[in-house]
């Protein structure tokens, strides 16, 4: 059973981190100084010092064209930090659950099922990709592939000719809790209807004025369409949507 006092969230400081603390009051978010994914001894000492039976990983370095110029920060955040702890819950018998995305797709079909073949179109997803392996190899496990962003659309402009399933963090968090609430593992998708970048960012807000943008004008390879397929979701929280 889901336990908020005995669960222990990584990447607390993030969007999605921020966002969850509102629906989880009692869950532990330590600060990344006190328990850094990639130093793997200071989290065996922290985990001494509390009682903890989930885990869920968040942390993660994000920003394709950052990990583009280094892909070594993403090596050890998203790939090492989350193989130390598929080792860390599998030493302790803790559950774990793995934030992946909608990148780990090739991005040119999309409505992707769980079971869908999978192939990162840029460095990022790789490394996200690189985290879900590790995570796969231990079964008491939960991967979680998902698209969020803030609840205003942050940009000037939006994609028109990407599709996503994109929704708004605060809608995201709320799927995510009904999942935690329930035994799961494996993979689930999480997301809302298939849409373009700039429908998603118009849905935020009809009021804003959002400017049109082309996957064609960024400098970072996008993917065209990594829509997720959310029947299982919807199957398993007989959500009627």
């Amino acid at each position: 059973m889901f336990s908020q006092s005995k669960t222990l969230f990584t990447g607390g400081s993030g969007l999605l981190g921020n966002e969850m603390k509102k629906h989880l009051p009692f869950v532990l978010f330590p600060e990344h100084n006190l328990f850094d994914v990639a130093n793997y001894d200071q989290m065996v000492r922290y985990l001494e010092k509390v009682d903890i039976k989930t885990i869920i990983h968040a942390a993660a370095f994000t920003s394709p064209p950052k990990i583009d110029k280094d892909p070594v920060q993403a090596i050890n955040t998203n790939i090492i930090g989350t193989s130390n702890l598929v080792k860390l819950c599998s030493e302790n018998d803790m559950k774990l659950v793995y934030l992946s995305t909608d990148y780990v797709f090739k991005g040119n079909k999309g409505n992707y099922k769980e079971e869908d073949e999978v192939y990162p179109v840029n460095k990022y997803a790789w490394s996200k990709l690189g985290g879900e392996c590790a995570v796969r190899l231990y079964d008491n496990s939960l991967i979680i592939r998902t698209s969020f962003g803030p609840n205003e659309f942050p940009f000037e402009k939006a994609f028109i000719d990407q599709l996503t399933s994109r929704e708004s963090v605060s809608k995201i968090a709320n799927k995510i809790v009904k999942v935690l609430e329930k035994d799961i593992k494996g993979i689930i998708h999480i997301g809302g209807n298939r849409k373009t970048v700039f429908e998603y960012a118009k849905s935020l807000d009809f009021s804003k004025k959002i400017g049109e943008l082309s996957i064609n004008d960024v400098n970072f390879e996008v993917p065209v369409d990594t829509s997720l397929d959310c029947e299982k979701y919807s199957k398993l929280m007989d959500d009627k949507k």
